[in-house]
């Protein structure tokens, strides 16, 4: 392991250097508001608007606000920092309120490398890379502009149940004691239905309500990822965090189903925003506290679809029966759960009968309704690529290897069970923002079906993983 300064560090450009990228960067944040937050999609004339709609690879992708308004002068489109980061430059609107790794290539090129997303501290694979022209620059931000990674560097545990045996980091930027991770930006909207905040929960305090976890989230941003040399004001975090809470991303027309809210759908993001939740909805476990039972029909988005072809015909009908057919097979299709920890180690069975909403099971939305990251495989040493570090950890109470490319919660909780866990994300607006998984190892929505119908030996056939891809990429 090579030793490298992994600290954030505001100075990392020459002071003239620094003024022209703040300069550039206002100045871009300033067309970003004036042409509709993107230059890439849709046009917004009038910041006030409720609405906004993007274009993306499979059809469109809406934004809508329950405050009545998408308000470019919140504080989320501010940079608070020192490095020319506003929360916008990381969560983009046309892309779900991600990043894509198509519009960070666009960004790179119209600004050289220096548009603020494109920094040492965690956009680059490593924080001591050379960023001198623009060449270097591209090989120092490969992973953001390849997969749309952002570097997050975390210590080792004190209290860790497992010690670092060896690591195999292309970028040599990880140490005997601080670990560098690769994760995808997750997005800001739909946020309602969070029950943990990032990937490994590192901002969720049990106890604490969601929104003051995505308030020390918008803290910790700030100071973190935009450099900040103070904190954001309390009214600052509460302005961020309320416009997250309103915002609602959901695909709102798919190319060959024409749009999602038609003849009986309710796909769209005004519906999403009208969707009920609480922790523990639908949860499949017992947690769910108005002791409901679970129900694996967590999709009802596209039901209407299912027989449409019985009554009407036109040339979107056999496309939106795909998309009902898909959303069936997520609801229904049986999959003997195994090998995922979190869920079989916790319940102490073998074997889980389920289907895809065992683990997806908040009702329209899709990510899990309680607090429970889990490991189905994504991190393995089986399925790491070269571009990933590879970390050789040893459990100290049993003495396993474990080979990872992410230790996950563990890194947050100290705990060798917890090694490659993370949360599962929300559902909607994924075709907006590939690539898929939080390491952004599926480039497709076709890979992430292809890694679950082989992971889980689903025996999918070639017209069962189109209808799921037709109905993942409409939520």
């Amino acid at each position: 392991m090579s030793p490298s300064n992994n600290k954030l560090r505001p100075q990392a450009f020459s002071s003239t250097v620094l003024r022209h990228v703040l300069a550039m960067a206002a100045t871009t944040l300033s067309l970003v508001v004036a042409t509709g937050l993107h230059a890439d999609g849709g046009t917004d004339d009038d910041q006030h608007r409720a609405q906004q709609t993007f274009r993306d690879d499979s059809g469109t992708i809406t934004t809508f606000s329950t405050s009545g308004s998408i308000d470019t002068q919140n504080p989320f489109f501010q940079v608070l920092g020192t490095n020319g980061r506003a929360c916008v430059t990381c969560h983009q609107p046309s892309d779900a309120w991600s990043v894509t790794p198509a519009h960070l290539r666009k960004r790179f090129e119209t600004s050289r490398g220096l548009d603020p997303i494109f920094r040492l501290n965690d956009g680059a694979n490593c924080s001591n890379a050379d960023v001198s022209n623009v060449a270097a620059r591209r090989s120092a931000y490969s992973l953001l502009l390849n997969k749309g990674l952002i570097r997050i560097a975390l210590p080792l545990p004190r209290n860790a149940e497992f010690s670092l045996v060896s690591v195999d980091d292309p970028y040599h930027c990880s140490t005997s004691t601080e670990l560098s991770m690769y994760r995808r930006p997750p997005p800001t909207a739909n946020v309602k239905f969070l029950s943990s905040v990032m990937w490994d929960g590192r901002e969720t305090v049990a106890g604490q309500s969601i929104a003051d976890d995505l308030k020390t989230q918008a803290k910790n941003a700030t100071l973190g990822h935009a450099q900040g040399l103070s904190a954001p004001t309390d009214r600052q975090l509460q302005e961020i965090v309320d416009f997250q809470l309103g915002l609602f991303a959901a695909q709102s027309r798919d190319d060959a189903a024409g749009s999602l809210d038609r003849d009986g759908a309710r796909g769209g993001p005004r519906k999403l925003s009208a969707e009920p939740f609480f922790i523990g909805i639908n949860d499949p476990l017992g947690m769910n506290p108005a002791g409901a039972p679970f129900s694996p029909e967590a999709f009802s988005l596209f039901k209407d679809w299912e027989y449409i072809g019985s009554y009407h015909y036109d040339d979107r009908t056999d496309a939106r029966v795909s998309v009902a057919r898909g959303e069936k097979i997520f609801n229904t299709r049986p999959i003997s759960i195994t090998r995922v920890g979190g869920l079989n180690d916790k319940l102490g069975l073998p074997v889980i009968p389920g289907t895809c909403t065992t683990c997806h099971d908040t009702p329209n939305a899709g990510d899990h309704s309680v607090t429970m990251p889990l490991d189905i495989g994504v991190s393995d040493a089986a399925r790491r690529t070269r571009d990933l570090p590879l970390f050789t950890l040893r459990c100290l109470g049993t003495g396993t290897i474990v080979q990872t490319s992410d230790p996950g919660r563990a890194m947050i909780s100290g705990k060798c069970a917890d090694i490659g866990k993370v949360k599962g994300p929300t559902l909607r607006g994924l075709a907006a923002r590939p690539p898929y998984f939080h390491n952004g190892s599926a480039a497709t929505l076709m890979e992430v079906v292809d890694f679950y119908n082989t992971r889980f030996a689903l025996g999918l056939t070639s017209q069962d993983k189109l209808d799921l891809v037709a109905f993942l990429r409409s939520v």
